[in-house]
C-alpha cells in the first residue's frame, strides 16, 4: 500500500474481531518497522508493553471505561517512555556516526536534558507520538486496523504493567481486524488550519 493510501485508509477503529489472531511473524514485522521511526537525538525513548495475557487485558479494560478494543483487538500496545534514556550509555545512539558528529552531538544531548525533567518528558512524549503514528501506518499497510487510546486511568494501567518509576505512559494502541464501518471522518479544510509565515 502506498503511504498516502495508508494515511487515507487508517481510522481509529473501535470494534475489532476478537477471534482473529495475529501471527508472531506479523507482530515482529510490525514492531521492527515501527522502531525505525525518528526520535530526538536518536534516543528511541519508547518502551513498548505488548499486553498478551487475557487476564491482564481484562484488568486494563476495567480501568479503560470498558472499551472493547482493549480485549478484542489482536494486539494491545502500551506505549511508554524511558524519561532517563538520554543519559543511559548515550554513546550507543551515535556509535555508527562519524567521530566529529559524536563529538558535537553528545555534549549537546547532555546540555539539552540535564536538570530539565520537563524537557525530557516533553521530548519523550513527542517521540512517542511519532512512534505511535508509524506503528499505526505500518499496521494499515499490513492489513490491520488500529485505535490510539488515552481514555483510561493512567495510574491504574501503570500498576497493572508494573511501570518503572522513571517511565511514563504516553497512550495505548490497539491493533487488529476491524469489524463494521468506522465513524464518518470529519476534518477541517486545510485552508482553515495552515497559515503562511505567521498567524
Amino acid at each position: 500500500m502506498e503511504v498516502i493510501a495508508a494515511v487515507r485508509n487508517r481510522r481509529a477503529v473501535k470494534s475489532f474481531d476478537p477471534h482473529h489472531k495475529m501471527s508472531d511473524e506479523t507482530r515482529q514485522a510490525l514492531l521492527e518497522a515501527a522502531v525505525l521511526a525518528p526520535s530526538a537525538y536518536n534516543i528511541q525513548h519508547w518502551r513498548i508493553v505488548d499486553v498478551r495475557d487475557p487476564a491482564q487485558r481484562a484488568a486494563i479494560r476495567e480501568v479503560a471505561w470498558g472499551q472493547t478494543q482493549v480485549t478484542d483487538a489482536s494486539a494491545l500496545y502500551v506505549l511508554c517512555a524511558d524519561l532517563n534514556a538520554w543519559q543511559e550509555e548515550p554513546t550507543r545512539y551515535w556509535a555508527t556516526s562519524p567521530q566529529p558528529v559524536q563529538d558535537f552531538v553528545l555534549p549537546k544531548l547532555d546540555e539539552y536534558y540535564r536538570g530539565k525533567p520537563e524537557v525530557a518528558r516533553d521530548e519523550a512524549m513527542r517521540t512517542l507520538g511519532i512512534f505511535g503514528m508509524t506503528l499505526m501506518l505500518v499496521a494499515q499497510d499490513l492489513g490491520y486496523d488500529s485505535c490510539p487510546m488515552d481514555g483510561f486511568d493512567f495510574d491504574a494501567v501503570a500498576k497493572i504493567i508494573r511501570l518503572p518509576a522513571d517511565f511514563a505512559i504516553g497512550y495505548m494502541v490497539a491493533v487488529g481486524k476491524g469489524t463494521g464501518n468506522a465513524w464518518p471522518r470529519n476534518r477541517e479544510a486545510v485552508e482553515k488550519l495552515v497559515y503562511i509565515d505567521y498567524f
